[in-house]
Parts: C-alpha cells; structure tokens; sequence
C-alpha cells in the first residue's frame, strides 16, 4: 500500500528529481523487485546535463552510403572481425545452432557498435537512463528502461556506481538497452551473470537471441550485390517493399557478383544507396531485422555489406555515381515534393524512405530513370 501510494503521487516524468525517484522505486517494488535492490539502484543517480545535451544535439546522417561505408568497412575492421570469428568460433557456432544467426551477422554489429568492445562509451549507465526517463521529452521509452536497469543490479549484472555505456543507456559491446538485456541475454561463458561489456560469449549469444527475435530467418541470405544491365530498365521497380521476388529481378536481367541465392520466390528488393551509376543491392527479408536495429538506411545497408564481406564478399563496385544534393538543396527539394502532395515527413535534408519514394514518383512523372536518387537536374525540374 506504501509502495502504491508513493507511486500514485509521484511525477511520471519531470518535477523534483527526488520525488521522481522515489516513484520508480515504488514502481519497481511493486514488480517485485526488493526494497533493498532499488534503493541500492537509485540512491545515487542524479541528472546528468551531458546526457540532455547529447539528447537535444543528436546529430542527423548526413554522409553517404560511399562516404560512410569506406569509413566504417575499413581494411581494419575487416581483419579484426576476421580474428574474433576465428578467435570465437565454438561461441559463434553455438549461436548459429541455437538461434540461426550467422557469425559473420553478429560480427559486422559488433564491430561498428563498439570497434568490438573497444569504445564502449563511459557515461554512467544508471544517471543517463534516469535522466532521460525524468526529461519528458521521451519518458514512454527511456522509464521501463530504467526499471529495467534497476532488476539488472537485482541480477548482480550492473553496478550503479561503476557501469557505464552510451549516452542513450546502452551498455556493453553490441550496445543494448536494459529491457532487451533482460528479455534476450544470455550466459554465454557460464559464470552465472550476463555482462556484455567484459565478456564476448555473453555478448555474442545474447545478439544472437535478439537478432533471432527481431525476426531472424535462419538459412537465408540478407543482402547481395549485383549489376543492372544497361539500356532500358524499370529503376521504378526498385526500393523497398515493391513486391518483387528474385525470379523478377534475374528474368529482368540483374545478375549477382558474388554467387546467387536459388530460391526464385524468396522477396526481393533492389537498392541504388546512390542512385543507378553507384553500387547495387537486392535486400530479402533478412534485411529488415538491420531497420530494426537502426532506422538509419545508410547504416543499415552499410552493417548488411559489411556482413556479406566477413562472410567472403568481394568489394562492391562503386561505380560513378553523381553528384547528390547538398543540406540547403535537399530541403528546398523536400519542401518542393511536400507541395505536390507527397509525404516526405520532416522537411530536414535527410534522404529517408519517404524522400526516396517521393523522388521516384516524380522521376516516372518526368521521364526520368526513377532511381530514387535526388540531383540538381530533378531539382531544377520541379
């Protein structure tokens, strides 16, 4: 009744800091967690202003898919990734075998969220996940995080004092939030606990469990490479969700670089990150669980090729593609479609899903191979 009480008056998000405090507390007694463990948890988290800073500041991917593919699929990251399968090939074959995850999948996540367990980030866990749960700017998402938070020191898996992470709340080396480590970690190296920070087994079993529950579908392939014929070709058939099925594409004349899947009704979608002159992509179901992971299509299709070269890929083919538009250009070129009726969401530079599609349905309108690849010459159109 206490507990109850306590959490009926205190502020889901905002107000006094204390206060607030104390109706998570409550909250967490009230899942059962024990007086003692949520005390233990909140007693020194305090607001952190960094966190807010980096909240309010976050950056937008503005690079490339080149610019940003050649950074993070370096000749460096390629070798390391290359030890550490080797290096933890019995764990990686026991996450294959369990959950159907490929090793060279989990490799690629782990070397572009942490440089494989180096840059770990060193805000205090604890602090980041009350601070955004207190701010209510995103309360819904960042509160059962903290909650989460507080059972994992019930668990002996994270130290209030000493554990720390991204600016976010996610802690260890494929960077995963509280909740997640609760519904999908696993002990990977039998000591009892699940810490994603120190150990790698933990670490790759538990993103083997959470791929897989993202909707893993063992057995097939995620991304592959492949070249466009030249001449006539229906580029308004490309991008996500068209409804096409590998069959399509190859009876259409696209063939694969790097050895081709066999089953011609598996969903297929073709892909120009940088229009119809740069590199290709059909994506199959697989490469949905890379959006959900991060929404961000240039980090997606970047994590997905990276898999493919840990798994033996050749470098794609950056072909020659134009020149894109720059922040100003892209957004007068947002607002222009946003008039003619599309829906391109926030007019703020970014080529997301909706921008593309957007940008096909005038290139078909014009004339123009519908690519979904913005240039000066379809901005001068409109």
């Amino acid at each position: 009744m206490l507990a109850t009480s306590a959490m009926a008056q205190a502020p889901a998000c905002g107000g006094n800091f204390a206060q607030f405090l104390e109706g998570v507390k409550a909250e967490a007694i009230a899942r059962g967690i024990s007086p003692d463990v949520a005390q233990h948890a909140l007693r020194r988290a305090t607001i952190d202003n960094k966190v807010l800073s980096r909240d309010r500041a976050q950056g937008v991917f503005r690079q490339t898919f080149l610019e940003f593919s050649r950074r993070s699929v370096s000749a460096n990251r390629l070798q390391v990734g290359a030890k550490k399968m080797k290096q933890y090939a019995n764990t990686f074959a026991r996450a294959e075998a369990e959950y159907g995850v490929p090793a060279a999948v989990i490799t690629a996540f782990w070397g572009l969220e942490t440089d494989f367990g180096a840059v770990q980030g060193d805000f205090n866990t604890m602090n980041a996940l009350a601070t955004l749960a207190h701010d209510c700017r995103r309360p819904e998402l960042f509160r059962p995080q903290l909650l989460a938070a507080v059972e994992m020191v019930g668990h002996g898996d994270l130290d209030p004092s000493t554990t720390t992470g991204a600016w976010a709340g996610e802690i260890g080396q494929v960077q995963m939030l509280p909740r997640d480590i609760i519904e999908h970690g696993v002990d990977g190296d039998g000591d009892g606990h699940v810490n994603l920070k120190t150990s790698s087994e933990d670490a790759i079993m538990t993103a083997a469990k959470f791929i897989k529950a993202l909707g893993w579908r063992a057995g097939e392939p995620w991304l592959a490479e492949v070249s466009v014929p030249s001449g006539s070709f229906p580029y308004e058939k490309s991008g996500l969700g068209q409804g096409m099925k590998l069959g399509d594409w190859t009876a259409l004349g696209v063939t694969f670089r790097n050895g081709a899947p066999t089953t011609a009704d598996l969903p297929a979608d073709l892909l120009f990150p940088q229009g119809r002159n740069g590199p290709a992509f059909l994506v199959f179901p697989n490469f949905s669980i890379y959006l959900e992971w991060n929404q961000s299509f240039i980090y997606t299709n970047s994590a997905a090729y990276f898999a493919t070269r840990l798994a033996g890929a050749k470098p794609y083919d950056a072909g020659n593609p134009g020149d894109g538009l720059d922040d100003a250009n892209m957004k007068r070129l947002q607002e222009k479609l946003a008039a003619l009726g599309h829906d391109v969401g926030k007019i703020d530079g970014i080529l997301g899903g909706g921008t593309r599609a957007a940008v096909r349905a005038e290139q078909l309108r014009l004339g123009l191979p519908a690519d979904g690849w913005p240039d000066q010459a379809l901005l001068s159109r409109l």
